[in-house]
Order: C-alpha cells, then structure tokens, then sequence
C-alpha cells in the first residue's frame, strides 16, 4: 500500500481523498494557496503545505511548486482529484521522473484520451460506436465546409484539446460556417493554448451518458455501470443520476464489452469515464473519455457499493480489481446527485464571500460532500462548486422524495446557491417523468416563471 499521498487539489475532492486515504491508514499532504489557509481540507490532512498566492495558476497549477511540496513532504504518490492537473500529462510525466506514483493511467495514454480525434480512432478500432465526423482535425474553414458537406448538417466544431464548452459551435449551415470556424478557434487557443478543431455530427436532442471504469495494473479492466448527466447548463452539469433511464441490459451488456477491449488494449489503468451521447432513436455514440475520477462518481458508489477513491488508490498500490470489487456488483436502487455551486439561482452570477450559517441534511441514504462550514469564506478564484448532495433510494421515485426533502433541509447562508434552481427542476413534472435531453435547461429557463 501507498504509505504517503499528496493531493493535488483543493475543494471537496481534495477532502474526499483525504477521507478514503485515512481509512487506508495512508499518511495525507495538503497543498494550499493562500486563499485555502482556512479550508477543512488543510485541517484534516497530516501534513498541510502553502504552494502560492490565490490565482490557480500560481498555486494549484504551479508544477514546480507541486512537486516541490512533494519532495519535501517525501510522498510514494499523488492524486491529482478532478480539474487543474488531473488530465494533464506533462505533470504525470514529471511525476514519473521524480519517482512519484502518479495515481491515474500512464501520461501516454492520458495525452491519447486527450487528443479526442485520437481518442474517437482508439475507440472506433474497438468496436465502440461513434459519430459521424472528421478523420482527425480539421485544417482550415474550407476544410470544414468540406467535411460538414460529407457529414450533413448540422455538424458541431470542438476542440481537440479541452472541453467544457469552449472551442465549440454548433452550425446550421454553408453560410455561418467560417465565422463559427473561426470563433471556436480562438477560443479554443485562448482557453487551451491549442486552437484545432475537429468536427462531428450534431445530434438535436441527445442523452448524455457515461459509463465508469476501473482498471488495474494487471490488464483487468472492470465497467461499473452508467449515469445520466443530461441536466446541464451551458455545458455543465447540475444534476447526475445512476442508473440511466435509457439504458437497456443489452446495451450496458455490449458497450461495456466494447469498453473493456478497448482499455485494455490502449493499456488503461485506475479510474476513468466514457462518455457518450445517445439520439432520439437510443443509438450511443462515443464522444469524450474523462482520464480521471468524476465530480458525480458518489451516484456510481450509491448503486453499487464501490468505494471508487480506495479503488484508485490501492490500484496504484498494485493490487488487482479481483482482490478489490466483489465477485459480483449489481446495480441497487437509484441515486442522484446535485451539484450546489456558489451562485445565484436565477441571474447565474458567481456568489463568493462568508458563509454566515452552514447545515447540511441528513438521514438514510443522504450524503454531502463538502469542504465547506459555518463562517468559512468561499473564495472568488476557484470553480463555484461547494458541495454536492447525494441520495439513494429503493427507485428513483424515493431518491426523488428523498433529494426534494434534502434540499429543503440545507441551509447555506451569507451567499447566493443554487439550491432554490434545484428546487425548481425536481418540482418539473417532465424531469419526475424521466423526460429530457440535454436541452432540458433551455427550455425550462425559457419557460421559467421568476
């Protein structure tokens, strides 16, 4: 076993780690900004190290500063969570050059998953189902104009190297095509410091639907079900569900089989995502792999008891997946899970400043990840997550009452939440009825009465 970690990262996830590492008997390292001084995961680590100022990219992204800590802290590894260095390969190289266990799969196969043109390719030589688009990227808005010709509109640009919603654009037609080109373009370069884009088939209404996976250091590979990320806005995801209303058990039978061989052949190992779309007809296809643990991976837990964190961490102790799952995982109940940001719930602006009274809800089949409490500050420099509320019920029906009763008992004053949004959307008589896409939010935004 893995004797010291160092985490590389801040907020809920930070804790998160910390939690699954003590019980292990694992030896934790915070790292902080200066910002962060007063956060409970500074607190509840062993050792606790200040890496810069506030602005990520003097502390959280700072590499040299991270490694430092690490050296001095004299750790086997470090988990890098989700967000800031978690998909980035540089960092799990030079992890790798400094003797340092990078818990995630190996910097070749993060910057393959990363390079999503390579990635689609990976995945199509395995079987995997994917979308119509371009071979690799696109060069120039003529070649764009000729590979949307041979796709059919519409099409939608992205960008090779990020996600999120930047470097993206959806169009429609011949007409708007270079503009768009070009805008997703600089953005892309702006956002990630590479601006190619490729281009893939636009699907109006689609389902967004991920499956997870665990793989060891030993070419096992295991896929631990699906969720359903369709609520989002502009991109982001606000409330995750496991499992998928839409997944039938042939389907989750035959692409998890496509999954596992293709893992297995790129040589994947510990925790990672696939995720797809899936069109009006119930076809899937492929979209993105996310090399790392997910924000909404306490659903994939709920349903089947798999303590995903100790999984990573005891993979990158070379264990095997026999010695770590249950011999046989079966999807129990329902979860779902909201992610409660930092922001007002109507005009969507980021809500920093001192939490003046903190209480979270409680009872069976409730969980709350935070690293947040009463007169902590929630500072202006990071993402706006605070804390993700999870609940499990015996269907999705209890795990609805069981989420609106929650909600209604947590209590974060002093700044704005989305708490009252969530609110909103468990009350819509389509999202009970399992009926919605991706789209959901603009059309309840649109049909909203504030």
């Amino acid at each position: 076993m893995i004797r010291k970690v160092l985490i590389a990262n801040r907020g809920e996830i930070a804790l998160r780690v910390i939690s699954a590492a003590k019980e292990l008997g694992v030896r934790t390292v915070a790292v902080y900004s200066e910002a962060d001084r007063n956060s409970l995961h500074v607190r509840f680590a062993d050792e606790a190290i200040c890496i810069g100022p506030p602005r990520p990219g003097d502390s959280y992204l700072n590499v040299p500063a991270v490694i430092s800590a690490a050296e001095i802290a004299n750790v086997d590894a470090i988990h890098p969570g989700y967000g800031l260095l978690s998909e980035n390969a540089n960092f799990a190289e030079v992890c790798r050059a400094s003797n340092i266990k990078f818990i995630g799969p190996p910097p070749e196969v993060t910057r393959l998953m990363g390079e999503k043109e390579k990635a689609r390719q990976a995945m199509k030589n395995a079987g995997v189902p994917i979308l119509p688009g371009s071979d690799g990227i696109v060069e120039s808005a003529e070649d764009a104009l000729q590979w949307a010709q041979k796709v059919g509109y519409p099409v939608i640009l992205k960008a090779k190297a990020g996600g999120g919603g930047r470097g993206m654009r959806i169009v429609r037609s011949a007409e708007e095509l270079p503009n768009l080109y070009h805008s997703a373009s600089t953005e892309a370069t702006n956002a990630f410091g590479n601006g190619e884009l490729y281009m893939e088939k636009f699907i109006e209404r689609p389902r967004h639907i991920e499956f997870q996976v665990l793989a060891d250091e030993h070419g096992a590979v295991e896929v631990l079900f699906e969720r359903e990320c369709s609520i989002q806005r502009r991109h982001q995801k606000l409330i995750e569900e496991a499992p998928s209303l839409q997944i039938t058990p042939q389907i989750r039978e035959e692409i998890s089989a496509t999954i596992k061989r293709c893992l297995i052949d790129i040589g994947y190992h510990n925790a990672g995502t696939i995720e797809f779309l899936m069109d009006e007809d119930g076809s899937i296809y492929f979209i993105e792999m996310n090399t790392r643990i997910q924000v909404e991976h306490p659903v994939t837990e709920a349903i089947t008891g798999v303590d995903l964190v100790k999984a990573q961490l005891r993979i990158a102790s070379g264990e095997r997946l026999a010695d770590i799952l249950p011999k046989s995982i079966t999807i129990r109940g329902h979860a779902i899970e909201c992610r409660i940001n930092a922001e007002h719930p109507i005009k969507f602006t980021p809500s920093a400043g001192k939490i003046t009274a903190f209480n979270v809800p409680g009872g069976n089949g409730v969980r709350v990840d935070t690293n947040q409490y009463a007169e902590g500050v929630v500072p202006p420099y990071y993402d706006s997550l605070i804390a993700k509320l999870i609940v499990h019920g015996v269907d999705r029906a209890e795990a609805i009452a069981k989420m609106e009763r929650a909600l209604s008992q947590f209590v974060v004053q002093g700044i704005d939440t989305s708490i009252p949004l969530h609110q909103e959307i468990f009350a819509n008589e389509d999202f009970r009825a399992g009926i919605f896409d991706t789209k959901f939010m603009e059309r309840f935004l649109a049909e909203r009465k504030v």
